[in-house]
C-alpha cells in the first residue's frame, strides 16, 4: 500500500478505498504500531491490518500483517513482541476455532498462536510479566471448561432459540442473552484461567476492563438487573491470583461507573461517573480517580469538555480527550491534586497511546477536513504544546472548497456550526444548500466522518451546513441539556435560525435547500418533515417515526421509557413531538433509508414511516415522490463499502432530483 492523497471527490468508491487509521499501541524501544482498515478489493469488507509507523516522522511505514480475517486490538509485551486478535487460520492446526485467537509475532520471526478458545478471545492488556487479560464468550449457563462441547451440542441440533430471563435482549445489531461474557487470564504461554466464573449474561456485557501492570489485578465494569427491566452498572475489582470479587464502586439509583483504567502501580483506578438520566436531566460524565486501598477519590474538574478517553502515562498522570466547543481537546491531569493542563484544543483526539517513557502520548487526530492521522503530543513544559504529525497510509489532498465557523444568537445564546461551501460558489451562480443534523443528539460535528461526508456533496456544487445546536457534546452540563428531553422544537429552531444566518450570503441559494440526518437527526427530519415545506428534499436515515411505537422496541427501552415515560401518562408531550401524528402534513418528497439490522431504531420505524407517506399519498402512485432504500445486511451506520457507494450515490441523485431539477432515479438503480 503506497501513500494514498485523494483528490478526486467525485469519485464515492475512490473515498471508500482509503486506507483508514482504527487505532495505535506505543511500545518499547519508542515502537508504534496502528491498526489500519482498508476495503477489499470487492468492497464487501474494510478488515484491519497491522503497520509499524516511525515516531519519529521519519520513514514511511512498513506493513507488518496481510491475512484476509485481519487483525486487530494490538498490544506490545515487555518483550517487544506484539499481540493481536485475529481470526485467520493457524498453520500448524492446533488451534481451528472459529473466533478470533491471540497471536504473538515476535521481533523476529513469523506469528504464532498463543491462546484460543470455542467463543473467542478479544485481548485487553498486557501485564510487565507477559501475561493477559482478555474476553471471551461462552454459552449461557455453562463455563469455558464446557463451552466446546455445548457449541457442538447446540449446532448439531440446529437450535438458534434464545431463553431470556430480563433486560436488555439486544445491543446495536447483535443479540443479548444466548451467550455470556467471561473476563480471561491468559498466561505468557497460553494457559486460560477464567475469571469470572458464573457471570450471568448481563455482568459483563460491553464491558469495559483493565489488568495492573504487575498482572496482580483487574477492574472491570460490572451489571446487575435492577426493577423496572433497568439495570445498574459499578465498578469489579478481582484477585487474579485467587480470582476473588469485590464491588469496589456500586451504583445506586442516582448514578454508574464506566471506563475503569488502572494506574501502572495498580494502586488508584481513573473511571468516569455517570447520572442517570431523568424527564429533567440528561446524563452527566464527571471523571474521577479512587485508590483501591479506600479513601476518598479526586475530582477532575474538565470543565465543558465532554469526556471521550483517557490512559495513564505513568503513576502520576493521566491524559484525557473529548469533545470541546465543536473542536476538541487533550488534557494532562495531576492524579495527586486533579488539576488540568490543556496540551492540545484545537480537533478531537481518539485512540491514546502514552509512549513508554512518559515523554509523549500519541493519538489519532481528525477535524471536518481531514480523516484521523497519528500525530506525537509532547508532554514537557507548562502550556499548551504542539502536536506533530507521523507519515501514516491514508489522507486526502485539496479539498473541492472551503470549510468555517458560522453562529448566531438564539435567545441569548450563541449557537455555531460548520460551513462547508464549494469553490464554485458566486455571486453569479450561487450555491444550493444543505442541512445536515447530527445523531446522539449528544454528539458534535466535529471530526472527520466516513459515512456522512460532506466534502461529496460540496464536490457536486452544493454547501453544507453542519450545525451543533441545543445537546450538542462540548459545551458543558448545560449545553448537554439544552433541549432536554430530545425536544425536536428547540433543535430545530435553533437549526433554523443558524440556517437563515447564512442563508443572507449572496455566495448561497435561498430557494433551493435540502434537509438530511440520521439517528437522532433523522428523527429531526421526521418532526421537521410534518412541521415545515421550505426543503426541496429531505433524506432520513435510521429516523425515530412513532415514538409511541420506538421507545419499547429499542436496545435502550429502559433508558427511553424512564426519560420519556409511556404515551398513556404523557399523551400532549406524544402528540407534540411524535413526528408519525404530522404525517399527513408532509409535502416535502422524502428519502426514507433504514438498516434491516438497526436495533438502537429497529426497521419496524422506517416500515411505518413508509406505508404513512405511501398510503397518504393521494396523487397516483406513478407521481409519488418518496422513495425507500432499504439496506437488508446494515444496522444503525452502512458499513459494507459496497453499500456505502449506493446510500450515497442514491442521496446525493435524489437532492438533485428534487431541488436541483436533474432527472429522476431510475426505478432500477444504476449503482
Amino acid at each position: 500500500m503506497a501513500e494514498t492523497r485523494f483528490e478526486d471527490w467525485t469519485d464515492i468508491e475512490g473515498l471508500l478505498r482509503i486506507p483508514r487509521i482504527a487505532g495505535l499501541a506505543a511500545g518499547p524501544d519508542g515502537r508504534l504500531v496502528a491498526q489500519i482498515q482498508q476495503a477489499t478489493d470487492d468492497l464487501s469488507r474494510t478488515p484491519s491490518a497491522l503497520w509499524e509507523l516511525d515516531a519519529t516522522g521519519g520513514a514511511f511505514p512498513r506493513r507488518l500483517t496481510w491475512s484476509a480475517k485481519g487483525e486487530s486490538a494490538p498490544r506490545f509485551g515487555p518483550d517487544g513482541s506484539l499481540l493481536f486478535a485475529s481470526a485467520r487460520p493457524d498453520p500448524t492446526g492446533e488451534h481451528d476455532d472459529d473466533g478470533p485467537a491471540i497471536w504473538r509475532l515476535p521481533v523476529h520471526g513469523e506469528a504464532h498462536v498463543v491462546a484460543s478458545a470455542p467463543g473467542g478471545l478479544t485481548l485487553v492488556a498486557v501485564a510487565d510479566d507477559g501475561s493477559m487479560l482478555a474476553t471471551t464468550q461462552v454459552l449461557a449457563g455453562g463455563s469455558l471448561a464446557d463451552d466446546a462441547e455445548r457449541r457442538d451440542a447446540r449446532a448439531a441440533a440446529k437450535r438458534t432459540t434464545i431463553w431470556h430471563t430480563g433486560m436488555p435482549i439486544r445491543y446495536w445489531d447483535h443479540e443479548l442473552g444466548d451467550q455470556s461474557t467471561r473476563l480471561v487470564h491468559v498466561s505468557y504461554d497460553g494457559e486460560l484461567r477464567e475469571l469470572t466464573s458464573g457471570a450471568d449474561t448481563v455482568a459483563l456485557t460491553n464491558a469495559s476492563a483493565d489488568l495492573a501492570r504487575d498482572g496482580a489485578t483487574a477492574v472491570t465494569t460490572w451489571t446487575t438487573r435492577t426493577t423496572g427491566g433497568e439495570t445498574r452498572t459499578g465498578i469489579a475489582a478481582i484477585d487474579v491470583r485467587t480470582r476473588r470479587r469485590r464491588m469496589l464502586l456500586k451504583p445506586t439509583a442516582g448514578h454508574g461507573w464506566s471506563g475503569p483504567r488502572l494506574s501502572p502501580d495498580g494502586s488508584r483506578v481513573a473511571v468516569t461517573r455517570v447520572t442517570t438520566s431523568t424527564p429533567t436531566d440528561t446524563s452527566y460524565d464527571f471523571l474521577e480517580l479512587h485508590p483501591l486501598g479506600g479513601g476518598g477519590p479526586v475530582a477532575v474538574d474538565v470543565g465543558d469538555l465532554t469526556i471521550g478517553s483517557y490512559a495513564w502515562v505513568d503513576d502520576a498522570r493521566l491524559v484525557v480527550t473529548g469533545d470541546l466547543h465543536s473542536r476538541g481537546a487533550v488534557l494532562l491531569v495531576d492524579a495527586a491534586t486533579g488539576s488540568v493542563r490543556t496540551l492540545v484544543d484545537d480537533a478531537p483526539h481518539s485512540a491514546l497511546a502514552p509512549s513508554r517513557d512518559g515523554s509523549a502520548v500519541f493519538a489519532l487526530r481528525s477535524d471536518t477536513t481531514s480523516p484521523p492521522a497519528p500525530v506525537r503530543i509532547p508532554l514537557a513544559g507548562r502550556g499548551r504544546v504542539e502536536a506533530a504529525p507521523i507519515p501514516a497510509p491514508g489522507g486526502v489532498g485539496a479539498l473541492p472548497g472551503r470549510v468555517e465557523w458560522v453562529e448566531t444568537d438564539v435567545d441569548g445564546v450563541t449557537v455555531g456550526g460548520w460551513l462547508c461551501t464549494p469553490a464554485s460558489a458566486s455571486t453569479k451562480a450561487p450555491a444550493p444548500v444543505m442541512l445536515w443534523i447530527h445523531g446522539g443528539p449528544h454528539g458534535s460535528y466535529n471530526a472527520w466522518s466516513w459515512r456522512w461526508n460532506p466534502w461529496l456533496a460540496v464536490a457536486r456544487g452544493w454547501a453544507v451546513l453542519l450545525p451543533d445546536p441545543a445537546m450538542s457534546t462540548g459545551y458543558g452540563h448545560a449545553g448537554l441539556n439544552r433541549g432536554w428531553p430530545r425536544r425536536p422544537d428547540v433543535v430545530w429552531h435553533e437549526c433554523e435560525r443558524l440556517l437563515d444566518r447564512v442563508l443572507t450570503r449572496r455566495t448561497l441559494d435561498a430557494s433551493r435547500t435540502a434537509l438530511l440526518g440520521a439517528s437522532f437527526g433523522g428523527f429531526m427530519t421526521n418532526w421537521i418533515a410534518g412541521h415545515s415545506d421550505r426543503f426541496g428534499a429531505i433524506v432520513t436515515h435510521a429516523g425515530l417515526w412513532a415514538l409511541d411505537q420506538q421507545h419499547a422496541t429499542t436496545d435502550a427501552a429502559a433508558h427511553k421509557v424512564r426519560v420519556h415515560g409511556h404515551p398513556d401518562d404523557l399523551p400532549e408531550w406524544y402528540r407534540a413531538y411524535s413526528p408519525h401524528h404530522s404525517a399527513a402534513a408532509i409535502t416535502t418528497p422524502m428519502l426514507v433509508t433504514h438498516g434491516n439490522r438497526d436495533y438502537r431504531v429497529p426497521v419496524s420505524e422506517a416500515l411505518r414511516l413508509w406505508w404513512d407517506l405511501v398510503s397518504g399519498w393521494r396523487g397516483t402512485p406513478a407521481s409519488m415522490p418518496h422513495r425507500f432504500l432499504q439496506l437488508t445486511d446494515e444496522h444503525h451506520w452502512v458499513l459494507r463499502p459496497s453499500n456505502a457507494i449506493t446510500w450515497n450515490e442514491t442521496v446525493l441523485a435524489f437532492c438533485a432530483q428534487h431541488v436541483l431539477g436533474a432527472d429522476p432515479i431510475p426505478d432500477a438503480l444504476p449503482w
